[in-house]
């Protein structure tokens, strides 16, 4: 089976589904991983490519070292800029999606939440939503929205934007894998009790499995399954 993953960030791709990639990976499925932004350059206050183009390669050097740890197949990289998408046409990001749909030829789909705080998250899934309308000959029949910490949760709840997981996955042999990558992340990674720190990523886990009666597990909410 050929799963997609769509992120707007490194390290989203970790944080939202990285124990469940790693556990899809071993079972013998093609895992890809789309990354839109370069996720450095909201630091200034005008954007500003080249004075940051080290910092930029770098963070792509641990997304590719974070995605060999969960068996990931292949990369790619954008370089959409980094929380600013709402500066760029929607078309822009959908067509950049489609062209990787279109070499990877994806069953399954995993994307951010509509609902979440950082504007990047919102507009990567509005983008997601376009590539893969319910058309004739669309391959991927199951779309699924995770949550990222210290995005999902910091986002006011409401009736219409609220992440409600309908969707448990059981990482109890990955997770060990999932922290490994996220420490990869020594640009991003923060110190407890930060969201994006290991041991708030471990306790997430924890905190999920719990709900599943699982030791540790990934929440999901089901956006699209067609049987």
């Amino acid at each position: 089976m050929k799963i997609l993953v769509i992120a707007a960030h490194p390290d989203d791709e970790v944080l939202g589904c990285g124990g469940t990639t790693a556990k899809l990976a071993k079972q013998g499925n093609d895992v890809h991983v789309l990354i839109l932004g370069e996720g450095v350059t909201s630091r200034d206050d005008k954007r500003n490519r080249p004075a940051r183009g080290e910092e930029i390669r770098q963070l792509k050097r641990q997304a590719e070292k974070a995605h060999k740890l969960l068996g990931i197949k292949k990369t790619f990289l954008y370089d959409f800029p980094d929380n600013r998408f709402d500066t760029v046409p929607l078309l822009d990001i959908v067509k950049a999606i489609e062209k990787v749909k279109k070499g990877t030829m994806p069953e399954i789909v995993f994307t951010h939440h509509r609902g979440d705080l950082n504007i990047d998250h919102q507009i990567t899934f509005r983008a997601v939503m376009t590539a893969f309308r319910p058309v004739k000959g669309e391959r991927a029949r199951e779309i699924y929205s995770f949550e990222i910490a210290s995005s999902t949760e910091w986002s006011v709840p409401s009736a219409s934007d609220h992440f409600m997981p309908n969707y448990f996955s059981d990482i109890s042999k990955t997770i060990a894998q999932k922290i490994k990558a996220i420490n990869e992340y020594k640009s991003e990674i923060r110190a407890f009790p930060h969201p994006r720190s290991a041991e708030s990523v471990k306790a997430y886990a924890v905190r999920r499995g719990i709900q599943a009666g699982l030791p540790a597990a990934e929440a999901f909410e089901i956006i699209r399954i067609i049987r």
